[in-house]
């Protein structure tokens, strides 16, 4: 099993937030990973309910703020949604992904997780979801 550092990044390369995604499979798609990243996000995020959202994609109806998206209403999100948004903001070129010094071109493309890596998400666009 391996464990990714999931770095998100703002287009200058200033890291927005750091934590680690253990526990994975030695190679798995870039959409498997994407969708395990936004799980993991979610369910932290809905275990508590903070007035923060800190995640890859904007939830629908909340606003930038910079602590992270605020929702006007606290409310658990929904974990599929916001990874089905995800995948659909990667294909438009919403985020970048980068394995290493990699640059993700393809959901469906493996990354071979034999070794512990650093994964980063430079988010291109305001990413809206659910």
């Amino acid at each position: 099993m391996a464990t990714v550092t999931v770095r998100d990044e703002a287009p200058s390369g200033r890291a927005l937030d750091t934590w680690l995604l253990p526990d994975l499979p030695a190679s798995i798609t870039a959409r498997e990973l994407v969708r395990l990243r936004v799980r993991e996000e979610v369910a932290r995020y809905n275990a508590a309910v903070p007035e923060y959202f800190r995640g890859l994609v904007q939830p629908t109806d909340a606003e930038v703020t910079l602590n992270g998206y605020r929702l006007p209403h606290r409310r658990t999100l929904d974990w599929e949604k916001q990874a089905d948004t995800a995948c659909a903001a990667f294909a438009r070129n919403g985020f970048v992904m980068l394995v290493g010094d990699h640059q993700i071109e393809e959901l469906d493309e493996v990354i071979d997780l034999g070794t512990d890596l650093e994964v980063s998400f430079v988010k291109l666009v305001p990413l809206v979801g659910g």
